[in-house]
């Protein structure tokens, strides 16, 4: 047993299992069994310490399989079958401090930038596309990218301001949001009566998202 156990939850679907590790948000990676997914993380931690680059995180490395500690599982949905991570998890439901606040936002941060230099990188290159030509051109994922995080940042509780949608706008009012909510800013069910997201679930959900679309480009980049 590693002295410095990685604790990872599984979100066990039908079809595919995710592995993820809370207090790193972002890292988190899917297979086709408990197995593949440990696998995979364990694959990803080379790249996902390559996206914190600049951060000031320090990532730890050399990890192997006898570093990851799984503290629990839960049942996934349709979504995770689909190939997303969808289910809350225990720690999702802890207090946030200041301090972690902080380590948050310098995270979305560093996956943002990662998404940036990967689309920055591919500008002007060919991407490959599936076997049957399927796949989003760089400029449809972007866009999806964004979508996705209206739609995160809505689940917090927010809402963008009318006369602006571009990305630094987008991302800045996403921080102030989640440090609102943070801080109990936000009551923690919308007008309607649904919940809304906590933001340990928003931030490894928003990671998550934004770094599997970097990797993606870099991987279809010809």
């Amino acid at each position: 047993m590693s002295l410095n156990p990685i604790w990872v939850f599984l979100e066990i679907g039908q079809t595919r299992t995710f592995a993820v590790v809370p207090h790193w948000p972002g890292w988190c990676r899917s297979g086709g069994s408990e197995d593949a997914a440990l696998r995979a993380l364990l694959e990803y931690a080379p790249r996902y310490a390559q996206a914190l680059t600049g951060s000031g995180l320090e990532f730890p490395d050399a990890l192997s399989l006898i570093d990851l500690q799984v503290e629990g599982k839960v049942v996934g949905n349709a979504t995770t079958d689909f190939g997303a991570p969808a289910m809350p998890l225990p720690p999702d439901d802890l207090l946030v401090s200041e301090d972690e606040l902080a380590y948050m936002q310098v995270l979305l941060a560093a996956s943002w930038a990662a998404f940036d230099r990967a689309a920055q990188a591919a500008e002007g290159k060919s991407m490959r596309t599936g076997p049957r030509g399927g796949g989003r051109d760089l400029a449809k994922m972007v866009a999806h990218v964004g979508e996705a995080e209206l739609a995160y940042l809505s689940k917090l509780g927010g809402k963008m301001p009318l006369d602006s949608r571009d990305d630094q706008t987008r991302r800045r009012v996403m921080l102030e949001t989640l440090a609102a909510s943070v801080q109990g800013g936000i009551p923690a069910v919308g007008p309607r009566g649904g919940g809304r997201w906590t933001p340990r679930f928003f931030v490894r959900r928003t990671a998550w998202h934004t770094l599997d679309h970097a990797w993606e480009i870099e991987d279809r980049i010809e």
